[in-house]
């Protein structure tokens, strides 16, 4: 039986301004929720129009702007262009396959639990051996079990503090509350937590608070942001310690991707638009390397990345070198330097990398030979990594082994445009022209030791913005995006350094009178030491 085809729907002739203003008509009479689903389709439909004038435009680009974008991994492009895998290179050693066993941790991979000590009753070390009579037993290393129990995030106790009256002069005595019951109905960990599962995993609060209820221990979404406006204000010494520490950095990465204010938003269609005011909204991701420690930075606003990490490097001294900047090629990125301050500029190789594998499907050889070579670089680069080769022998064993290549592959790409193998308009023809006219900065880590070859560390900093943006859509005020960013910045520069984020955020809140003064000495690399100071400190 043969399918009938459906019926394309009737065409209306809408522009996006008609729909804003349907939109608009129908507000009073949606709820808060169906309003933003309609407030997203209109985006999305002007959006799709906008793309749709571009001629360029193909199917697969209209795919991936609906979020139908598959993995780009070398072994599924090349596949397509090859119709095979591509061979593992000579000499590399087969991928060891995984040690047998059911996947679950260890009672050692589990620092952070409550650790309890069961002894053996009323038996010790240097007692009779209640078996044979004759030997001693003695302290061998203890049977570690695991137990994990479930219970809601943020747990609640309720003390029923007995009270007496006097029944002639009816004065009332209460019990006093058990030791370490503070004043406060929220402690520090409360915070903590809070802002970890928001900032830090991207859970908003009225998905939290839906949860909270579900399990009995309500916390409305306004109950929790008033406890992280709060605290953000007791995070803020050592918010503006890492600026600072960023600003003297080595390396510097940065980025930005859009984002969503709704009260300036709101602000900005409101006022009278100008030629030259911009409108959009930006947060900037700005990771910065200095001795050994990543730093992650998040500014929320109008300013683009590059405004950003000028407004940082203001507080460079003088007298330290200049930093490498690395960023993609694009002008917004380029920041606009102090006087006397000057930067070594590299650009992204991977970011060149996306406009080829576009290309696959249309030139799969030329493209899969593009890819070939940047792929030897990231192999000789993650073999360098794994020697631990230090910055010097790193620049010396990219020139040795891989200059050769890149440079082979620069003068292929330049003599397919002057041998007019290659259209310089077409997909494949953009994409060369890309790498070509930004060539010096791309290849900068062939010149400079220290130069990274990709700004990929500040795009997995920014999916952490990202992923707030997919799940709550938007800030409500400038205020909620400053808030934000400090909490992104703490959390993730702690992920960075290998801490816990959640008692990093509480010990900086348990000892706010210290940070106040001492910030340097509480950054999550050196908090503990700090910490156990204090400690050592109130003993004596």
């Amino acid at each position: 039986m043969k399918r009938r085809r459906a019926a394309p729907p009737p065409s209306l002739d809408l522009t996006v301004e008609d729909l804003t203003a349907l939109l608009a008509r129908l507000r009073p009479t949606v709820g808060a929720d169906e309003y933003q689903i309609l407030e997203a389709l209109v985006e999305t439909s002007g959006y799709l129009t906008a793309r749709l004038d571009d001629q360029t435009r193909t199917i697969e680009d209209l795919r991936q702007l609906l979020g139908r974008r598959t993995t780009e991994k070398m072994r599924r492009v090349l596949t397509g262009a090859r119709g095979q895998t591509k061979p593992p290179p000579p000499g590399a050693e087969p991928r060891a396959a995984p040690p047998p066993g059911h996947g679950r941790n260890g009672a050692a991979a589990y620092p952070g639990a409550r650790q309890v000590v069961v002894s053996c009753g009323t038996m010790h070390a240097g007692d009779p051996c209640p078996e044979c009579g004759t030997g001693k037993v003695y302290l061998a290393p203890p049977r570690r079990l695991v137990r994990i129990v479930g219970q809601a995030p943020l747990a609640a106790t309720v003390y029923a503090l007995e009270k007496l009256r006097c029944n002639l002069c009816s004065e009332r005595f209460v019990a006093d509350p058990p030791a370490g019951v503070g004043p406060e109905k929220d402690d520090a960990r409360a915070a903590s937590l809070i802002a970890l599962l928001k900032y830090g995993n991207g859970m908003p609060f009225h998905r939290l608070a839906a949860f909270q209820d579900n399990l009995e221990m309500p916390l409305p979404a306004s109950t929790q942001w008033e406890i992280l406006a709060e605290t953000a204000p007791v995070l803020q010494p050592a918010f503006d310690e890492l600026l600072a520490h960023a600003a003297q950095g080595a390396v510097l990465h940065h980025d930005d991707t859009s984002m969503r204010v709704l009260t300036r938003r709101r602000a900005i269609a409101d006022a009278a638009p100008t030629a030259s005011a911009r409108t959009g909204i930006f947060t900037s991701g700005i990771v910065a390397m200095r001795d050994g420690h990543r730093i992650a930075l998040f500014f929320t606003g109008r300013h683009h990345a590059g405004e950003n990490l000028a407004t940082i490097l203001a507080q460079r001294s003088p007298t330290a070198p200049a930093p490498i900047q690395r960023s993609a090629a694009r002008a917004r990125n380029i920041p606009t330097l102090p006087s006397g301050l000057a930067v070594i500029a590299a650009n992204c190789l991977a970011h060149g990398r996306r406009q080829v594998v576009q290309g696959v499907t249309q030139f799969p050889e030329a493209c899969a030979h593009i890819l070939d070579a940047r792929g030897e670089v990231y192999g000789a680069d993650a073999e360098a990594a794994r020697r631990a080769r230090s910055p010097e022998d790193r620049l010396r064993w990219h020139q040795d082994r891989r200059g050769p290549v890149l440079t082979s592959l620069k003068d292929w790409m330049t003599a397919q445009f002057r041998e007019h193998r290659v259209e310089p308009n077409s997909r494949l023809g953009k994409a060369m022209r890309y790498l070509l006219r930004h060539w010096p900065k791309l290849t900068r880590f062939l010149e400079v030791a220290g130069v990274p070859i990709d700004n990929n560390m500040c795009e997995r900093a920014l999916k952490m913005a990202i992923r707030n943006r997919k799940h709550a859509s938007f800030y409500t005020t400038p205020h909620g995006a400053e808030v934000g960013d400090l909490f992104m910045s703490l959390i993730h520069t702690c992920e960075l350094a290998g801490v816990n984020p959640f008692a990093y955020l509480t010990a900086l809140q348990q000892h706010a009178d210290l940070v106040a003064t001492q910030a340097s000495a509480w950054m999550p690399w050196n908090y503990r030491d700090a910490r156990l100071s204090r400690a050592s400190a109130a003993s004596e």
